[in-house]
């Protein structure tokens, strides 16, 4: 469990920015584009305040053309620089793919490993706030299926920061989503744990290393991202009840820490694998299968799967609320799952 001294808080979107900056003043070849990442800050703030301090050459607004700026931030990698570019929304990745997987990810295999592509490629993702089929999507499973790309999304303003150092500084291509709902923003509804105490230091969280959020002996609540601050808060409710629930951050899905969730299934022999990205072929399966094959006698119960059904996330915010893992419904499938 990750334990922090500092009384300092910040919001997700402070820490992220803060660790950019970090970055750009250790290092000359980091530098920011993309879409109103400059006087703007980002539309979600990830890159607030950073125009100021190191001005237009490294902070560098592009048009709206996704496509010429990622390539543009390939080009650059691949020549020495270590540039951040931010894609809006995730949902936009389909106007640009060609650039994100067939040439950041696989140029450094193609080279024989002669070309490193020291990129991060930073993204918004998620439900909950009414922006639509088209704006509200997570699709990390996506990118976690793609061989060549390093794929995290930190849950909360320590591991924003200390995730997008490690990053920056990885000399492989990685794709670093954020959940809207976990950047503390005063213009959306928040999770209280968006706001969180985050040292004044650069650190680095590593990634591939997942994170018990909190202990337990009933239940394994394997998760990512927001849904990491619901089952934090499913798992208090479910504590009056008289059931511990350890939830499982897992901070990373390439690489994928399986070593953590196999032990902590072990201990509670139940599993719930929480996810807001579609239910069909992504990391609730994944996970599920990685208990199967190792081994299926440790559970006292069958896996239980919550994630988005296979339907285009709703506009109307009832309807959006139905197919979104909610804690009220993490809850519920825990107490399912613990009665079994």
């Amino acid at each position: 469990m990750t334990t922090v001294t500092t009384e300092r808080q910040l919001s997700t979107a402070k820490a992220v920015s803060e660790a950019i900056g970090q970055e750009m003043e250790r290092d000359p070849a980091v530098f920011v584009m993309g879409e109103d990442v400059a006087a703007y800050g980002g539309i979600f703030g990830a890159t607030g305040g950073l125009l100021d301090q190191f001005g237009p050459e490294r902070v560098i607004d592009t048009p709206i053309s996704e496509t010429a700026f990622i390539g543009a931030g390939i080009g650059a990698a691949t020549e020495g620089m270590r540039p951040i570019v931010e894609l809006m929304f995730v949902d936009f990745f389909g106007v640009c793919m060609d650039q994100i997987y067939n040439h950041m990810a696989k140029i450094h295999y193609e080279s024989g490993g002669a070309v490193k592509v020291p990129m991060v490629l930073m993204t918004a993702a998620g439900g909950g706030y009414s922006d639509g089929a088209q704006h509200s999507q997570c699709l990390w499973g996506t990118f976690a299926h793609l061989p060549g790309l390093k794929v995290v999304t930190p849950s909360n303003p320590y591991d924003a920061k200390g995730l997008m150092i490690a990053a920056i500084r990885d000399d492989n291509p990685v794709l670093y989503l954020f959940h809207k709902g976990v950047m503390g923003l005063v213009w959306m509804k928040k999770n209280p744990r968006s706001i969180g105490p985050v040292p004044e230091e650069a650190y680095e969280v590593p990634i591939g290393k997942a994170a018990v959020a909190r202990e337990g002996r009933d239940i394994s609540i394997v998760t990512i991202s927001l849904s990491v601050q619901h089952a934090l808060d499913a798992a208090e409710r479910l504590a009056a009840d008289g059931v511990e629930a350890e939830v499982i951050d897992l901070r990373s899905l390439k690489p994928l820490d399986r070593e953590t969730v196999l032990e902590s299934v072990a201990k509670t022999g139940r599993l719930l694998v929480v996810d807001e990205d579609y239910l069909s072929f992504g990391m609730t399966g994944e996970i599920a299968a990685t208990v199967a094959e190792t081994d299926p006698g440790m559970l006292k119960a069958p896996v239980v799967r919550l994630a988005v059904p296979d339907t285009p996330i709703p506009y109307a915010r009832p309807l959006e609320y139905f197919v979104l893992p909610t804690a009220d419904k993490i809850q519920a499938q825990a107490l399912r799952l613990v009665g079994a």
